[in-house]
């Protein structure tokens, strides 16, 4: 099972030093796996959570391709709806080529901050329909036209409700939920396996929270990823056993203050990258 790493591409101690700190972290640690977010107009509900600088993911994506040389990269995840499936498709296309080939994963979801739906001229009714029909017009336009020829490009999919785990059986190539209980990752295979039929299951990558605690964290609406070390890791292990193929831990907890002070979420990085070490 490979790890990965949510990087935060936000907040108040966001800054280009600061991600290039952020790679070379995750990049020393061994992870396998690097990944941002995606807004592009930061409208007041996407600005309460996850407020300026906003650093966009293709380029920042770019960017980082050219300072490291092994960990994959990716989004999680790229809300489809916001930019011409046409241009998704050659951007991603591109990045995955000029990185070195194979190490993009383009994580990808419907969204949900409708301000900035508005802001963008793109119907926040729409959002799930629109994102459908953009997928299949990515997935052809990599696979028919050699100027748009990729990959290949994992493509996983965000999302927990029925459509979207329809949308994941038909066009993903991985189911990729996010920041749920253990039981209710259990409660969405189940729901996709019975929703996939005869159809191929797609893989299994979830991200979930890294929230370190000195004390053990209890109760039925505890995350997967938070609590001690000790059940940060027996969550992996659960996780690996329910077949995941890559998961990726999100240290960004709630508060965009957290931004200013990277070195706690570094620190809990390695620690659950040295009990990983310890553990194989």
């Amino acid at each position: 099972m490979k790890i990965g790493v949510n990087v935060p591409n936000f907040g108040p101690g966001t800054d280009p030093g600061v991600l290039r700190a952020w790679a070379q972290t995750v990049e020393g640690l061994g992870y396998d796996l690097l990944m941002v977010s995606d807004h592009v107009a930061i409208t007041p509900d996407v600005a309460g959570q996850y407020p300026a600088p906003f650093y966009e993911p293709f380029t920042t994506l770019s960017w980082l391709a050219g300072i490291t040389s092994r960990v994959r990269l990716g989004t999680t995840v790229l809300v489809v709806p916001y930019r011409h499936p046409l241009l998704i498709a050659r951007m991603a296309a591109n990045l995955d080529a000029l990185s070195g080939g194979g190490r993009l994963v383009l994580g990808a979801g419907i969204g949900w901050a409708k301000q900035e739906f508005d802001a963008l001229g793109v119907p926040f009714e729409r959002r799930g329909q629109l994102t459908t029909e953009y997928l299949r017009t990515i997935r052809a336009a990599w696979a028919d036209h050699d100027d748009y020829r990729a990959g290949p490009i994992p493509l996983w999919l965000g999302g927990h409700s029925d459509a979207g785990l329809r949308r994941a059986v038909e066009l993903g190539d991985a189911w990729h939920p996010l920041r749920l209980t253990l039981s209710g990752l259990r409660e969405g295979l189940g729901r996709l396996e019975k929703l996939a039929g005869d159809r191929p299951v797609p893989a299994f990558a979830p991200r979930i929270l890294l929230r370190l605690t000195e004390k053990p964290v209890t109760g039925p609406d505890r995350r997967a990823g938070e609590g001690t070390l000790d059940q940060v890791v027996e969550d992996l292990g659960h996780l690996r056993a329910m077949g995941a193929d890559t998961v990726v831990l999100d240290p960004f907890d709630a508060d965009p203050a957290e931004t200013l002070h990277p070195e706690t979420a570094w620190r809990d990085l390695a620690a659950v990258a040295a009990a990983g070490k310890e553990n194989r």
